[in-house]
């Protein structure tokens, strides 16, 4: 077991600490080390989750080179013999939570899909009869799966602020109407292929989120995908339509964490050791039935 809550490279060059990721500048690329940190309602938790940053790397890489026929991404290597020459003393550290990626140039909306009727998509349902401005028909009940899934983009806030859900015709005012349109599509098509391949092993995948950015104007895939961390996993067993589901996700320290009070503000509570047990081997049970390997 490994618990890495940040990288310590000495005189290396950390350019962005994000809530979970660190990353480094190697002049010709990127080196992005996924840490145990822990954020939930976009603040950083004083917990960490023990060898959850291997499992939402390899879970990443899992996922890049399923959706290749769809869309590039951002991987040049993983293998850690490969990285420059003052990253390789660091191996340990690095194995398996790490990636050399591509310097593309991060696009400025958060591409969510929303196959099923879950979370704050259910709560505006209930209240407004719509998800993020699109109608659905009424009659509709918590966990329903939606006949297509929806195209939900949110701008991106910075650490310890909150994601603003926006429309499309925002994000064309954005983007521009080919970026705007180009977005949705690859979004729509890899949340399917994805949600289709995760349904045969057993998991429902309700909902997610994808970055995308530009290289060379090309756009491409970034960041990560299809993780516990930016997706919402139910076990297909145990589905049932009309109530909140089990989940393969950190949903059970959002639940805890709403029924504790917290006010959703910096610093947020210490968590209990079984909350935080649970959820490490949830991570890795996830990435078991995914990929067949172990941790």
């Amino acid at each position: 077991m490994t618990l890495i809550p940040s990288t310590e490279f000495d005189g290396l060059s950390l350019v962005r600490q994000g809530k979970v990721r660190d990353i480094f500048d190697t002049k010709n690329a990127l080196l992005m080390v996924t840490t145990d940190r822990l954020s939930a309602f976009d603040v950083v938790l004083p917990d960490t989750i023990p060898d959850k940053g291997k499992v939402l790397n390899q879970i990443s890489v899992f996922w890049f080179k399923q959706m290749e026929s769809i869309v590039k991404n951002h991987i040049i290597t993983t293998r850690v013999d490969e990285y420059p020459e003052e990253f390789k003393r660091y191996k340990e550290g690095l194995d398996k939570r790490s990636m050399l990626v591509k310097k593309a140039q991060p696009l400025e909306v958060e591409c969510i899909v929303r196959g099923y009727l879950s979370g704050s998509g259910w709560s505006s349902y209930q209240k407004e009869g719509h998800v993020c401005g699109i109608p659905l028909p009424k009659g509709l009940k918590e966990s329903d799966k939606l006949a297509t899934p929806l195209f939900t983009p949110s701008s991106k806030a910075e650490i310890g602020d909150h994601d603003i859900n926006i429309s499309f015709e925002e994000t064309i005012r954005i983007m521009g109407r080919e970026t705007a349109e180009k977005l949705r599509d690859l979004s729509l098509a890899i949340y399917n292929k994805g949600a289709k391949l995760a349904l045969e092993k057993g998991i429902i995948i309700a909902d997610t989120k994808f970055e995308f950015g530009m290289l060379d104007n090309e756009i491409i895939l970034i960041d990560e995908i299809l993780t516990p961390d930016s997706s919402r996993f139910w076990p297909l067993s145990d589905y049932e339509p009309g109530r909140g589901q089990k989940s393969f996700d950190k949903q059970g320290i959002r639940d805890w964490l709403t029924a504790s009070g917290w006010d959703k503000k910096h610093p947020g509570p210490k968590l209990p050791s079984e909350i935080i047990d649970a959820t490490a081997n949830t991570y890795k049970e996830i990435f078991n039935r995914l990929t067949g390997e172990h941790v």
